[in-house]
């Protein structure tokens, strides 16, 4: 069985990835982790000004295949040592020894002779659309993850519908203690948190992809949980090329959302506010037909804000998303996320060889409603008096193969360039520039 390892300063992801055999019904995947990270210059209320975190990530996944039927189990383990006794890091950073697959996974139809899926059932994670509103996470330590049911159906002619029923997985322990100590709890479920819907892939449309959904989320207080009570629908529709050498590409996605929310989980407060909230991403992009494959990429986003409003909440929930491929790294970072932002940005991507690939981006970014707080930041000037401007960020990633297929390093930065909200709102950390790095590797066998 492989085994994690490390060197000095670096990020290790071990994932060996082969089956036993050619033609064996049982496969085995392992992987190992570990991330160094290190911010200054605090955005975050009441967190340390300068935070450093070392964390593993370690996974083992084993699948069997008898044909029509196959079992799959994936267990998870993230774990993260050094950080300030105030850091930031919670339990996306930390859920110690959780088996977030546990499934059994049924062939439907027959792919010769028209339409063919598949029907999931148990504990699975999973990826749908563009991944903004449910994903399976890649660059966070710990990942989302569901109980219940997936069907997945393809008809002969590409057009395919995701539907699902399932309940969330809340990640424990939740308490500082607990996150600090790796501590051993299993993550709950139960009909107290259910996610559902539908999506569709519609191929060869207006020379793109069109994907419309819509999910269900409905969530109440359980003896031993309170919660904001959310009974959200979410309805919405992303439009999509790939990039490809010498043509343009786009990905635009908008959703809205609705239903009755609580404005916090206080025992005390019980008034059902109506929800009305929305959420805008649009790029374009260019890929030149030309050595090292570089791609200039323009992107707008935007997701609604609350006014505070009485009867009325207005934050957009994105629900089961994820961040980075967007809004940079998270982790101690990600000040970015899509509620109360409007944000453009552009981003220079490089492919110099199959081994390596690399980006610089930047972003500004305001307030959408400056009643809120901003972002994923916690900083709010009620008043509004600090202005909508948060800042500018300026990030870069590499990405390399030292030995191809087997071993990869991977290493980013971010400088978040403070202004009128993040500088000078009444709960703004007196900090001055964020700035920010990690460094990985990556293990394949």
């Amino acid at each position: 069985m492989p085994k994690p390892f490390a060197f000095a300063g670096l990020t290790l992801c071990l994932v060996p990835a082969a089956a036993l055999a050619n033609d064996a019904p049982l496969s085995i995947a392992a992987s190992a982790r570990l991330r160094v990270e290190s911010v200054d210059g605090q955005f975050r209320p009441g967190a340390p000004a300068n935070d450093t975190m070392v964390s593993l990530k370690t996974t083992v996944e084993a699948q069997y295949d008898t044909g029509p039927v196959q079992f799959g189990a994936e267990l998870w383990d993230a774990r993260a040592w050094g950080q300030d006794v105030r850091s930031s890091a919670g339990t996306g950073e930390v859920n110690a020894m959780e088996l977030v697959q546990a499934h059994v996974k049924i062939a439907l139809g027959d792919k010769a002779a028209g339409g063919h899926g598949t029907l999931t059932a148990g504990r699975f994670t999973l990826d749908l659309g563009g991944r903004r509103l449910v994903s399976r996470q890649r660059f966070r330590n710990t990942t989302n993850a569901f109980t219940g049911a997936h069907m997945a159906w393809t008809a002969r002619g590409g057009q395919k519908i995701d539907v699902i029923w399932a309940m969330p997985h809340i990640r424990l322990p939740e308490d500082t203690a607990g996150v600090r100590a790796d501590r051993v709890v299993w993550d709950q479920e139960s009909t107290d948190l259910m996610f559902f819907g539908a999506q569709g892939t519609l191929p060869h449309v207006l020379g793109g992809v069109i994907q419309p959904y819509g999910y269900g989320l409905i969530e109440r207080d359980s003896p031993d949980r309170l919660t904001r009570n959310r009974r959200l629908g979410t309805v919405g529709a992303r439009a999509f090329r790939a990039a490809s050498a010498g043509k343009w590409d786009h990905d635009v996605e908008v959703a809205y959302q609705f239903g009755k929310v609580r404005r916090s989980t206080a025992v005390t407060d019980m008034a059902d506010l109506d929800v009305s909230a929305w959420l805008v991403h649009a790029e374009v992009g260019h890929t030149f037909a030309t050595g090292w494959h570089p791609r200039l990429v323009a992107m707008f986003d935007a997701a609604s804000g609350d006014g505070g409003k009485f009867g009325k909440f207005g934050r957009f929930d994105s629900l089961y998303g994820a961040r980075r491929f967007e809004f940079g790294p998270n982790g101690l970072y990600g000040p970015f996320s899509r509620a109360n932002m409007i944000a453009p940005s552009a981003r220079f991507e490089v492919t110099p060889s199959k081994r390596t690939d690399a980006f610089v981006g930047w972003r500004s970014a305001w307030a959408q409603n400056t009643r809120d707080s901003f972002a994923a930041t916690g900083v709010r000037d009620a008043g509004g008096a600090s202005g909508r401007l948060a800042g500018h960020q300026i990030e870069a990633r590499v990405r390399h193969w030292i030995v191809p297929g087997l071993l990869q390093v991977d290493a980013g930065a971010a400088t978040l360039i403070k202004r009128g909200l993040l500088r000078d709102a009444p709960d703004a950390p007196d900090t001055g520039n964020t700035h920010y790095g990690y460094v990985d590797v990556l293990l394949t066998l």
